[in-house]
Order: structure tokens, then C-alpha cells, then sequence
């Protein structure tokens, strides 16, 4: 690590990052920023803006678990019933004749509450993963955030066109015979897992707009695909560092922070639509 700081030094000899902490949080925020934008996109085609933060209150509730066993790390617990419960989310929606929303909602629900019960029954804290911390995180983190963003973008790269033609036009893509529901489970599964951990450092209360927001703003000024995926990945990671950077000088939350500027970012490109349209 001492390595990457020399290079952080070199290139950005900025007074926020003469402390360790900021170093580990901007690279923390390069990591995750650029596959949140990846990620964002396909919850923005799929119309599925709540999945995300029922996968966080499903976290929570894994968390919760973990927590009444004596699990040393709660999150390993949380990753597998986030898994679960997003499979479990994607079957019935696709099984039942019930909404994809009132699905999400009512499992949404559920979670948080069976979460709520165990914290509060076993008098445990959980104020730190409805806030976050993203200045808390250390460099073996950093580590596994780096393998955990590898994986994501190849797997992104390898099933993209399927995962669009899914979301796009699901009938066509069964034509084609493309098995929707495996796409979907998969997709799916990889949005809980990137969730569940990245929960721990920007909270759970605002872990979907991490998600959602640059995807959006990015989809009103993106004429196709390509534009869209570049914008979002840009917007997210512009996002990120200014909300980081932002945060230190203000002494302010940095997840809320960085959800706040994403939320100008929309608000202007939804202007910007509106009037060349």
C-alpha cells in the first residue's frame, strides 16, 4: 500500500489526502463508484429502482443474524441471505402474477422488520451500517473491494449483451434462447453481493441512491448504450471523489454527501433533457 500512497502523493498533491484515512477512502471510492455506475444501468433498464434497497434492509437482516450466533464478521452472514433473498425476490416475481414492485415491497418490508426484532432483542449496535463510515475502511478492504470490482466488470463484459436484451425486450430474448431467468438470477445475485459489502462503508439508508442516481442522470442525456454505460460510470465516479473530497472539508457524512451531489448531477441533466427535447 505504501507504494500506491507514493503514487496518490505524486499525482494529487492535495492537502485532504495527506492523512492515510482519505487515501484508503479515495481508493475505496474509485473501486466501488465505477461499478455501482455499471450496475446502476441495468437497475434503471430493469425498472427495479427498489430492488437495491430491499437487498439493503435484506443485508441488515443478515447482518442481524450474524450477530445473534456470534459470527466474528456479521457480513459474511449478511452476503448469504442477501443472496437468498434476492433469488428467492427474482423467482416469485417471475412465477406469480403479483407486481415485480409489490414483490419487492413486501419482502422489503419483512426484512427490515425481522432485522429490527433481532438487533433490538439482543440490545446490539447497528447505527454504524445504517450510516456508514467509508473513512473506516482499511487497506485488506481496500483488497478485497479490488477482487470484488475485478470480478464484477468481467462478469459485466462477458454478459452484458445478454443482460440488455433481457431488460430491453424479454420476450425476444427467449426467442433467441437466452434462459431469462438464469440472467436475472445472476444479475441479481451479483447486485446483492456488491451491496452487502459495500453497505458496511456507505450505509444502508443510502446505499440505493449510490446506485440509482448516476444511472438516472446518466439515461437523460445518453442517445444509446455505449453513452449511457460511459456517462453513468462517470457521473458515479465524479460523484464520488468531489462528494469525498467535499465531505472532509465540511465535516460532513461522506455516502450522504456523495448521494447529494448525484442528486444535483440528475437534477440538472433532468433540465437539461427538458429543454433540448
Amino acid at each position: 500500500m505504501n507504494q500506491i500512497y507514493g503514487i496518490l502523493n505524486t499525482i494529487l498533491p492535495f492537502g485532504w489526502l495527506e492523512y492515510d484515512f482519505m487515501k484508503n477512502a479515495l481508493l475505496a471510492v474509485l473501486l466501488i463508484t465505477p461499478v455501482f455506475g455499471i450496475l446502476g444501468t441495468i437497475i434503471v433498464n430493469n425498472r427495479m429502482a427498489f430492488f437495491s434497497d430491499a437487498l439493503g434492509h435484506g443485508a441488515f437482516t443478515g447482518i442481524a443474524i450474524g450477530s445473534v450466533i456470534g459470527l466474528v464478521r456479521p457480513a459474511w452472514s449478511a452476503v448469504i441471505f442477501s443472496i437468498g433473498f434476492s433469488v428467492l425476490i427474482t423467482i416469485i416475481k417471475n412465477r406469480t402474477k403479483t407486481s415485480t414492485d409489490t414483490v419487492i415491497g413486501v419482502f422489503s418490508s419483512a426484512a427490515i422488520a425481522v432485522g429490527l426484532v433481532l438487533v433490538t432483542s439482543g440490545g446490539y449496535s447497528y447505527n454504524s451500517y445504517l450510516v456508514g463510515d467509508l473513512l473506516s475502511i482499511a487497506p485488506a478492504e481496500i483488497g478485497a473491494l479490488f477482487l470484488l470490482a475485478v470480478l464484477i466488470i468481467l462478469l459485466w463484459l462477458v454478459f452484458y449483451n445478454k443482460v440488455l436484451m433481457v431488460s430491453v425486450n424479454i420476450s425476444l430474448a427467449k426467442s433467441r434462447g437466452i434462459n431469462t431467468l438464469a440472467v436475472e438470477l445472476a444479475f441479481t445475485a451479483i447486485i446483492a453481493v456488491a451491496v452487502t459489502i459495500v453497505i458496511q462503508w456507505v450505509g444502508l439508508l443510502i446505499v440505493n441512491s449510490l446506485l440509482v442516481l448516476p444511472a438516472a442522470a446518466a439515461r437523460n442525456v445518453s442517445n444509446n448504450a455505449r453513452q449511457y454505460n460511459a456517462s453513468a460510470i462517470m457521473i458515479s465516479v465524479f460523484s464520488g471523489v468531489l462528494g469525498l473530497v467535499l465531505s472532509y472539508y465540511m465535516d460532513t457524512a461522506t455516502g450522504a454527501t456523495i448521494v447529494i451531489i448525484s442528486a444535483v448531477i440528475y437534477f440538472i441533466t433532468l433540465a437539461m433533457r427538458k429543454r433540448f427535447a
